[in-house]
């Protein structure tokens, strides 16, 4: 693990020098802040946290997670980069992680722009700032299980498009899977319906942005990042072999 630090800052300074990454951050934001004061009603609700924003977070990862997701393997893709890796004395790894934890990185840096919101609620309210934390550390950890995930179909796939589109696609599967089991719950042992509605992260998301964060829920995620960067790793050394 001795290159991992190596990996992420220079994953990390490739986002930092991305004009990309500056426009897909300014795109997350504006639209959160539009959606926050326009249909969540943020200054009508006399607000004590950020539920106005953080509840449309899920449906915003849809976008922004596939799009920060096309700039991790892509340079290594591009003028056998790759192949030039393969022959250094990095590990799969060192590799999955040091991208992982860069763009993890990325999506922090992103959610702490936020503070103007926190400063308004302190302002404007008796603000409840254990929730706000809740909600922070609860959007974070759903964008690492997005991002895990992303970063298998990176390894899996070459061109951008073609990560971008799958990522989007898959991970939109997984956000409306909750209203596909509604419509068949009369037609399958609710058993198994709540077990398939309690796998949705979006659902997990949900309990935590009201405020109750979980060691449950905290270990779900946790356990999603783990298993997806495992799947990548490994699909990492069956190329590399």
């Amino acid at each position: 693990m001795k290159r991992l630090p190596v990996i992420f800052k220079r994953q990390l300074s490739n986002y930092l020098s991305s004009p990309a990454t500056y426009f897909g951050v300014s795109v997350f934001l504006m639209t959160n802040t539009a959606l926050g004061f326009n249909i969540g009603s943020f200054l009508e609700k006399n607000p004590t946290n950020l539920n106005a924003f953080f509840q449309f977070h899920p449906w915003l990862y849809l976008f922004f997670i596939p799009f920060i997701s096309t700039l991790l393997w892509t340079d290594e893709y591009k003028d056998n980069t790759f192949l030039f890796t393969n022959t250094l004395p990095v590990s799969a790894l060192e590799l999955t992680l040091g991208k992982f934890l860069a763009a993890w990185a990325l999506c922090a840096l992103t959610l702490s722009l936020n503070f103007p919101l926190v400063i308004a609620v302190n302002y404007l309210a008796i603000a409840d700032n254990s929730t706000i934390l809740a909600q922070f550390l609860g959007s974070w950890l759903l964008a690492g299980a997005y991002l895990s995930f992303a970063c298998l179909i990176c390894v899996l796939a070459y061109n951008r498009l073609i990560i971008f589109g799958i990522t989007l696609t898959l991970l939109l599967i997984t956000s409306i899977i909750s209203s596909v089991l509604d419509v068949l719950s009369h037609q399958a042992p609710i058993w198994i319906i709540d077990s398939l509605v309690s796998l949705n992260p979006r659902i997990r998301f949900s309990t935590i942005d009201s405020g109750l964060l979980t060691l449950h829920d905290t270990l779900y995620f946790i356990s999603m990042i783990i298993a997806f960067l495992t799947a990548t790793t490994l699909t990492l050394n069956f190329r590399k072999g």
